[in-house]
């Protein structure tokens, strides 16, 4: 099965060779629009020059709380490619988030908050 133009959504595509530096990577041509594109094409990892493999395990370490400088050291790559990758990441799993709705009751506990008197007590105390 083929994949849609992700330019067009065009079901006319034909295969077109493999990528050339990752061999796993499918290339394909859209025979309506003329547009080449891959199996990554218009999803967060492309446009990268890294592999999807490490892209998985960059994740995974993310996942152990690992930071930056110890990814790099485990995938054998560079801190500031880590970097952007875990950035572009976060990002996107922070843009698939639903946005929160509460609904019913909510219940909230007291709260004590004392702002911009810092250094000034005589201004917190509280009046007759």
């Amino acid at each position: 099965m083929r994949l849609p133009c992700p330019h067009c959504q065009s079901q006319q595509v034909e295969g077109n060779g493999n990528h050339q530096k990752q061999i796993a990577r499918k290339r394909y041509r859209c025979l309506a629009c003329h547009r080449g594109f891959d199996d990554l094409t218009l999803t967060i990892f492309s446009g990268h020059h890294q592999p999807l493999k490490v892209w998985i395990l960059c994740l995974y370490f993310m996942g152990l709380n690992l930071s930056n400088q110890q990814i790099a050291q485990e995938l054998d790559i560079n801190k500031d490619d880590v970097q952007k990758m875990t950035s572009q990441l976060r990002e996107s799993i922070f843009a698939r988030l639903p946005v929160p709705q509460l609904s019913g009751a909510v219940e909230a506990d007291e709260v004590y908050v004392v702002a911009g008197h810092k250094g000034n007590p005589e201004a917190v105390k509280k009046r007759p």
